[in-house]
């Protein structure tokens, strides 16, 4: 698929049945130079000027940022990236949470395989998670991998907090994966995957000297709902809520104003109950749902 193409807000046939096969699907470009450059800028600049504000500062702001972020909120409804994600669930659209991945140059930093909805306490699967490249990402600087065909069904996990892992809770499958069946999803700035939350997916350490910045994007149809009695906070992004199984977030207006903030520690903390909920004795409750 031509850069041309994919930008003409398409999603073939091909693609559909590759994503439906495989669990994943990539690269599509959905972002040009200078949509990324603006991006990258105003996302750093945020990270510089609030690395010390006592809510979203110190890496707290990685979880579902585009709450308080409105250049996040834009991005999560940016028409090629809808138009893909349409193209599966359907013309309806909620986005029930973000996720940066930014590994630092020469990090140690790793994501173990795992599956997103062992995790997410939600009732159903229709669920596609679109990762966003905002800088390189490459084998060597730890860009994401797949097993095919891993997203039929649910596999048992455990908990292996180490140093660098960056899942909330160290989770990762309990069955070793054959690594050979791996399958490397390089992307360009610009370009995203797509992902079922049941697809084995994991990311290596980077070894490059820039930092590796991803932002995933959960999108669910109206239709799903949050289990465990919690209604949650999600945003509607496209089409219509039929069923209000979900607390709607308004668009952030500034960058972390206070009715921003409010409506994002409300959709964290609800997200860190669900994720920890069969924790014995969590230690750290901070990155919920990085994952």
């Amino acid at each position: 698929m031509t850069e041309s193409r994919s930008r003409a807000r398409t999603f073939s046939r091909e693609a559909l049945a590759r994503y439906e096969q495989d669990g994943f699907f990539f690269p599509l470009d959905v972002l040009d130079s200078g949509e990324v450059a603006a991006l990258r800028i105003q996302l750093e600049d945020f990270e510089e000027r609030y690395q010390a504000h006592p809510a979203v500062g110190h890496g707290a702001f990685r979880t579902s940022c585009h709450l308080f972020l409105p250049f996040l909120d834009d991005l999560i409804r940016h028409p090629a990236i809808l138009d893909a994600v349409s193209s599966i669930l359907g013309r309806d659209l909620l986005v029930w949470g973000t996720s940066f991945f930014t590994k630092e140059p020469r990090s140690a930093d790793y994501v173990a395989w795992h599956q997103d909805l062992h995790y997410w306490g939600l009732d159903a699967r229709d669920e596609v998670t679109a990762w966003v490249a905002l800088s390189q990402a490459s084998v060597e600087s730890g860009c994401m991998c797949f097993v095919p065909a891993s997203h039929i069904k649910e596999a048992a996990h455990a908990d292996r907090p180490t140093k660098g892992a960056m899942l909330s809770r160290g989770q990762e499958l309990i069955e070793a994966v054959d690594d050979s069946q791996a399958v490397n999803a390089p992307l360009r700035p610009g370009q995203m995957s797509l992902h079922h939350g049941l697809t084995f997916h994991a990311s290596m350490p980077n070894r490059s000297d820039d930092r590796r910045i991803g932002f995933a994007i959960r999108y669910v149809k109206p239709s799903m709902r949050q289990a465990g009695g919690e209604r949650g906070v999600a945003t509607l992004v496209q089409g219509e809520d039929r069923y209000q199984h979900f607390e709607l977030a308004p668009r952030p207006q500034s960058v972390a104003a206070p009715e921003g903030i409010a409506v994002w520690q409300r959709a964290v903390g609800i997200q860190n109950q669900i994720n920890f909920r069969d924790m014995k004795t969590p230690t750290d409750r901070e990155g919920a749902l990085r994952t």
